[in-house]
């Protein structure tokens, strides 16, 4: 049978209380033994040397048997648990009124009646001669004859009457009432000490039971706040405030997961919705141009085929970007930090997207601080950012309208603002900016997949992008780089750490 954590407890606590009790029992009987003998012995420390005064007990010729035997019987009349015996100066027995066979010892140790004629502290126990294991508490006198030491009176003040009256069960009255107190005190102690266990474990029964119902789907988030009030010096509590904490942490890991896969399933279809526009039109014109390719003109054949080389272009170019943004999730890449400048690199993006602009009637603005440095940071992966940012910018600009790029310095940073003066970005659609695909006007900015690119490179790179709100501007997209290059191989290992397939 399987015991639970209170019913250990409470056994133990049982069995110590048990032990403990019949240890403080033993002691309150040995301790009333020892204040009866040292109570009776100081009574009658002197009663040998009364009796060796009052009695003549030897002489010249040795022992005298009637005065011996008159002395055992008066004194069992006065007083029946004393016995008194004769010894010479070495200590053997040479005089009792002991019955025939009932003295076991021959010779007493005078030892102890050298302590007692010494006056050392009681009680002294002595040999009893009617033993051969027990001691008892005893009177002594030394007897002389003209003045010579002729032996000792020995008296042995708890006889055999005495044990014989105290094995029937016949204790004094306080001994009793200390016995039974002690019974009563281990009870309350007892019931105390299950009442406190049970009262100690609800809170571990409580978390129990927390833990058994714990069901990662149901969990509702727990304010930060109320989980730091949790915490005590108590143990338990503490244990609790833990357990809730990782219970908080698990269903903050769990909601992300979810939400990513979520994320995920939406990008994943929305994809296969712009692979499937372009390749179906591209499918339909090159089926068109192989059964009428005898009747089409060839201003018609090269316009189906200038319109299929665009879609095709257009699933390449999705394809790659897919590609890319799966390698860098997937850690394939990893950045190559080195010193470049920044202005250099705008530069070579207004050049790239020159031709484009002037296309779209669309102006470009650079505004450089004097004081920008180069950065930190790899350069490839910041043009294919600054390269997405411009070309989403273009897609979503108006006629006549204008995109900047402002570089300031900011302590160990440069801070890179691109903004545009598009329709901008809705508030419903700010969620997730970077995450997922979402649409401007009815046109889909890159599949979602350039910005979400750009946040991957970024984040390989320590830092991130944000939206930010500027009056009289479109969106407007806001990062740093690093221009120490300490500063940024931390920050680039962090991220590395962070984001490592596998690890949490």
């Amino acid at each position: 049978m399987k015991l639970t954590l209170t019913q250990r407890l409470s056994l133990v606590f049982a069995v110590l209380l048990l032990v403990c009790c019949g240890t403080s029992a033993w002691m309150q009987v040995r301790s009333n033994q020892m204040h009866e003998q040292e109570v009776v012995q100081g009574l009658s420390r002197n009663l040998a040397q009364h009796i060796a005064n009052d009695t003549v007990l030897m002489n010249t010729q040795g022992l005298m048997p009637d005065a011996v035997r008159n002395l055992f019987n008066q004194l069992m009349l006065v007083n029946p648990s004393v016995e008194v015996y004769l010894l010479d100066p070495a200590g053997r027995i040479v005089g009792s009124a002991a019955p025939e066979g009932r003295i076991r010892r021959q010779q007493v140790d005078l030892a102890p009646i050298q302590r007692l004629l010494n006056g050392a502290a009681l009680p002294i126990l002595g040999d009893d001669p009617r033993s051969t294991e027990a001691r008892k508490v005893f009177s002594a006198a030394p007897l002389k004859v003209d003045g010579r030491p002729a032996g000792y009176l020995y008296v042995v003040l708890l006889g055999e009457e005495h044990d014989r009256f105290a094995e029937k069960g016949a204790t004094s009255a306080a001994l009793n009432t200390a016995l039974w107190s002690i019974g009563l005190v281990a009870l309350l102690c007892l019931i105390a000490g299950l009442t406190a266990f049970s009262l100690i474990t609800r809170p571990l029964r409580r978390l129990t039971g927390n833990v058994s119902q714990f069901d990662i789907d149901g969990i509702a988030p727990t304010p930060a706040t109320q989980v730091e009030k949790a915490v005590s010096h108590d143990e338990i509590a503490t244990l609790d405030a833990a357990f809730r904490q990782m219970q908080a942490r698990l269903s903050d890991q769990w909601r992300s997961l979810t939400r990513q896969d979520q994320e995920r399933r939406e990008l994943v279809a929305n994809i296969s919705h712009d692979l499937r526009t372009p390749l179906a039109s591209l499918h339909g014109y090159l089926e068109t141009l192989s059964l009428k390719d005898a009747t089409l003109s060839v201003a018609d054949r090269r316009r189906y085929l200038g319109i299929a080389l665009d879609q095709s272009r257009k699933v390449g170019g999705l394809a790659q970007s897919l590609l890319e943004l799966v390698r860098l999730e997937h850690g394939f890449v990893q950045p190559v930090l080195e010193r470049f400048s920044l202005t250099d690199l705008v530069q070579d993006i207004f050049q790239k997207f020159e031709l484009t602009a002037e296309a779209r009637q669309v102006q470009l603005k650079a505004c450089f601080a004097p004081t920008v440095s180069g950065v930190f940071a790899d350069l490839g992966l910041i043009e294919r950012v600054l390269t997405n940012l411009f070309d989403n910018a273009l897609r979503h600009t108006p006629v006549g309208g204008v995109i900047s790029i402002h570089l300031v310095p900011q302590d160990r940073f440069v801070e890179i603002t691109v903004s545009d003066s598009g329709p901008g970005i809705a508030a419903q659609l700010r969620e997730g900016l970077f995450l997922r695909p979402f649409n401007i006007g009815g046109a889909r900015r890159d599949g979602g997949l350039g910005l979400r690119i750009v946040q991957r490179i970024l984040q390989l790179h320590g830092r991130e992008i944000r939206l930010v709100d500027v009056p009289g501007q479109g969106a407007t997209l806001v990062f740093s780089l690093p221009v120490d290059e300490a500063v940024a191989t931390q920050l680039a290992v962090r991220s590395m750490n962070l984001n490592t397939p596998g690890q949490a």
